[in-house]
């Protein structure tokens, strides 16, 4: 059977430190194409002995970087990874399995991100399995060129999950996790709108980055990585915290508030994800009737064009993802209780974007009013007794109003 080839994308400045082990790491590729942003070390030659084709291209942003590497890539597949990644061998296997296995429906593939910090290896405190999608059909996606910050590929589709970690090697100390805080948080802040209204720094200052601390130390489990989850938890709320500081301060400095100016108000969100494609529905329920029932109603859903996935205490792989294309996509959790949906709630967010969460049966409506209101996304007039083509023109027409 004919493989696929695929082309390793890597997009660097000044990184003669950690280039070398990110290259190894994708050796077995096709290709290797790095596009360099103007390194005034040795990055270009370590880039070029590797054997990459190298690209030598003035820092346009990182989107429109990206989106350099793409252009000068050959294969049907791209791998996007950055220098203080690592692919791992278990990740490298899942990868060529894809390329030489039987043609998938899919353009698009997601892999855990491992998050290595201050020495040691980060788990639910990272939001780890922190899917990205990094694997993808060259010529299906690009990345979007008005984002400055947040330019990970979002699918329009159910991508397939692969198996591995792709490594990421974050700060080894203190100071060089404090410094790259500020630094994103700074680049961030920069685009979001000015308001003269106190709500979104209240927000943004107080209130959500200690929602933050609480949802990912109790709720995620972060406390099990101890010492150095919580100091991760505190930095990301912290930065959190940050953006919206430089954001007043830049109004208190005399900035013009964009919202006046344009008659809307900011959103008072940040760089969050821009979803794509069909819309996602996904159905809670108890094992039995209730999870045969969502089901059914999910199945008709599908065939209606919509993306689906059931959550249910049935099967026996709990907390897997599956990926087999007949029947719906399901999550197994070991009790449809808060926390445990939550927890699966928040890794289907990762894979793609939910648009609607539906109860099926009293327990699963019990769950559904316990969990925040970023996990339970509702379309008007959408619920388990919304007859399905009905459900599948509300959700496209909700998706299509924003």
């Amino acid at each position: 059977m004919p493989t696929d080839r695929v082309t390793a994308c890597l997009i660097v400045q000044n990184e003669r430190e950690r280039l070398p082990k990110a290259l190894a790491s994708v050796a077995f590729c096709d290709e290797i194409v790095v596009v360099d942003g103007g390194s005034t070390d040795d990055t270009v030659e370590i880039a070029r002995a590797a054997g990459a084709k190298v690209i030598e291209n003035p820092w346009p942003g990182f989107s429109a970087q990206r989106n350099v590497a793409l252009d000068a890539a050959t294969s049907e597949w791209v791998l996007e990874i950055d220098a203080d990644e690592r692919v791992s061998p278990r990740l490298r296997g899942s990868i060529q399995h894809l390329l030489t296995g039987e043609r998938p429906d899919a353009n698009i593939a997601v892999c855990p991100l491992r998050n290595g910090f201050l020495g040691g290896v980060l788990g639910p405190s990272a939001k780890y399995p922190a899917y990205r999608s990094r694997l993808f059909r060259r010529e299906s996606y690009r990345h979007d060129e008005g984002r400055a910050v947040h330019e990970g590929i979002e699918p329009r589709e159910r991508p397939l999950v692969l198996e591995g970690d792709l490594e990421h090697k974050l700060a080894s100390t203190t100071r060089e996790a404090l410094v790259d805080a500020w630094r994103y948080a700074r680049l961030e802040s920069e685009h979001l709108p000015l308001s003269r209204d106190a709500r979104p720094y209240l927000m943004g200052i107080l209130l959500r980055p200690v929602a933050k601390v609480a949802y990912r130390g109790i709720v995620d489990g972060g406390w099990r990585d101890g010492w150095r989850g919580w100091f991760k938890i505190l930095l990301d709320a912290s930065s959190d915290a940050l953006v919206w500081t430089f954001v007043l301060l830049r109004l208190l400095r005399g900035g013009e508030a964009p919202g006046a100016q344009s008659g809307s108000a900011p959103s008072g969100k940040h760089f969050g994800r821009r979803p794509a494609g069909p819309p996602k529905v996904l159905a809670l329920a108890a094992r039995g009737h209730a999870a045969e029932a969502a089901a059914r109603w999910l199945e008709k859903l599908r065939a209606g064009g919509i993306e689906v996935v059931l959550i249910s205490d049935g099967g026996h792989s709990h907390g897997a993802v599956v990926n087999e294309r007949p029947g719906v996509p399901t999550q197994n959790v070991s009790h449809l209780r808060a926390f445990q949906t939550m927890r699966a709630l928040d890794i289907e967010m990762q894979i793609r974007t939910i648009h609607a969460v539906v109860a099926f049966g009293g327990r699963a409506r019990l769950v559904r009013r316990l969990l925040p209101g970023v996990l339970r996304p509702e379309v008007p007039g959408l619920d388990a007794r919304t007859d399905p083509e009905l459900a599948a023109e509300l959700a496209k027409a909700e998706v299509a109003r924003h």
